[in-house]
């Protein structure tokens, strides 16, 4: 596959694709994301808003595969579930009528399982099928593929040949100790206060527990529904990013350029993808 990955963010779809084709080109806006994907993949992503990229530029690049992880605010269950009409859909509207007039070969989209039953999943429906292509609605969640965290997520699937749903794997999770530093940060450790003012909306773990909510972007600075919280000897702290980033999937290698703050790097792995998860909707293709 030559593929377009598009909000390419971290770089999660190419982790993701391995041997099965090459990422010709990806596009985010966001210059953090695309220093820390040149940093992991060695090629920078372009800069550019994927509302404003004529139809020329991303043909020229001779793809045949879209992946994406649009904007999930629209249709997440904390959003303001404005679908389509929320300014973060521009860029998908667009790539919409892209897709209009250059559709790929094929096409394989992530989004919280909110996108389901969205405008936006009609538009996309709408678009598959008046190119005459096949189309598969997924969900999946890491906790199957063996990785102790709950991160439940849609996948669209689109194929000018016909598709077929793969069994998802039934791994038993393993147990959060693995996916730990070899030594903590005492840095990620909760002031008394500040645990004693949020602590009943939060979600606890232990190192040898199999289980962990889902990461968002705001974990570095929310404590309610952003994620779980590890409880150890020495008290209650926060998964550090590369902690994160193991539950996520990405590589032991993965870094983050240096400096960059915390905050930034949680929303970084906030907007990530699960890539076990991700390899599994592309096996379909």
């Amino acid at each position: 596959m030559r593929v377009l990955e598009l909000f390419s963010g971290l770089g999660g779809w190419r982790c993701a694709l391995g041997d099965r084709g090459k990422v010709v080109a990806a596009y985010d806006v966001s210059e953090i994301a695309n220093g820390t994907y040149a940093l992991n993949h060695g090629e920078k992503p372009k800069a550019r808003e994927l509302a404003t990229v004529p139809l020329r530029d991303l043909a020229a690049h001779g793809a045949d595969t879209w992946v994406m992880s649009p904007p999930c605010q629209p249709f997440c269950r904390m959003g303001n579930h404005q679908g389509l009409e929320d300014r973060r859909s521009r860029a998908f509207r667009h790539l919409m009528d892209l897709f209009r007039e250059f559709p790929p070969e094929k096409l394989v989209l992530e989004n919280v399982p909110g996108f389901l039953g969205s405008d936006a999943h009609a538009l996309l429906a709408e678009r598959i099928r008046a190119h005459g292509m096949h189309q598969l609605d997924l969900q999946a969640c890491p906790s199957h593929f063996g990785l102790p965290n709950q991160r439940n997520r849609a996948f669209i699937v689109a194929s000018r040949q016909p598709l077929e749903v793969r069994p998802l794997p039934d791994l038993p999770p393993r147990p959060l100790s693995d996916f730990l530093d070899a030594e903590e940060d005492p840095e990620l450790y909760l002031r008394p206060e500040t645990l004693a003012r949020h602590h009943y909306g939060m979600d606890f773990v232990t190192p040898e527990d199999r289980r962990s909510t889902c990461f968002i972007g705001g974990y570095g600075q929310r404590y309610v529904g952003s994620g779980s919280f590890l409880r150890t000897e020495r008290g209650v702290r926060r998964f550090s990013p590369s902690e994160v980033a193991r539950l996520l999937g990405l590589p032991e290698g993965f870094r983050f350029p240096e400096g960059l703050p915390l905050e930034a790097r949680y929303r970084l792995l906030g907007n990530g993808l699960s890539i076990p998860v991700a390899a599994w909707a592309l096996d379909h293709l």
